[in-house]
């Protein structure tokens, strides 16, 4: 695996990399932040710290320290989980929290349907079909409809900057 990772950063791939291992000397992690990991974690792990590593990596990528990302007029605060939308704050269920973070990870990037279930649903966790226009649809109402915008027959998208 550090084979792998040394030779993707030398060929310039900055790809977000989190280990996730039992190896634990202080060798070990210092070798694998040394070959260009960006975070280290040691197993056994829970799932809740692994998800704020990876935002805490995806903010330093994003060259935010803070804990909001966002585009235009829609700012996620990652710390509340509330939406800041043209000055006014909402609060978000976890879903919509979910939804909001995977359009503005990539902002202007058109996620589909099937996408956006991956991120917003747990494994195992039965989706209805209209699950997603649900919420998107609660979403545009807490917000307005340009929030989030309907690329028809490809999926959603937050418009970018």
């Amino acid at each position: 695996g550090l084979q792998v990772l040394r030779r993707a950063r030398g060929r310039g791939d900055m790809t977000p990399v989190l280990i996730l291992t039992a190896r634990d000397t202080v060798a070990q992690r210092v070798q694998g932040l040394d070959s260009g990991a960006d975070d280290y974690l040691l197993k056994p792990f829970d799932l809740q710290e692994v998800l704020a590593r990876m935002r805490a990596i995806t903010r330093r990528r994003h060259g935010a320290a803070d804990s909001m990302i966002g585009s235009g007029d829609v700012q996620l605060d990652m710390m509340t989980r509330e939406v800041l939308y043209k000055g006014q704050r909402e609060q978000l269920t976890a879903r919509e929290y979910a939804l909001l973070y995977a359009l503005l990870e990539r902002p202007g990037a058109i996620l589909s349907r099937e996408q956006l279930e991956n991120r917003i649903y747990g494994w195992g966790e039965e989706v209805t079909s209209n699950a997603v226009d649900v919420l998107i649809h609660g979403m545009r109402r807490k917000l307005d409809n340009d929030a989030i915008r309907n690329v028809r027959g490809l999926g959603w998208r937050v418009p970018a900057l």
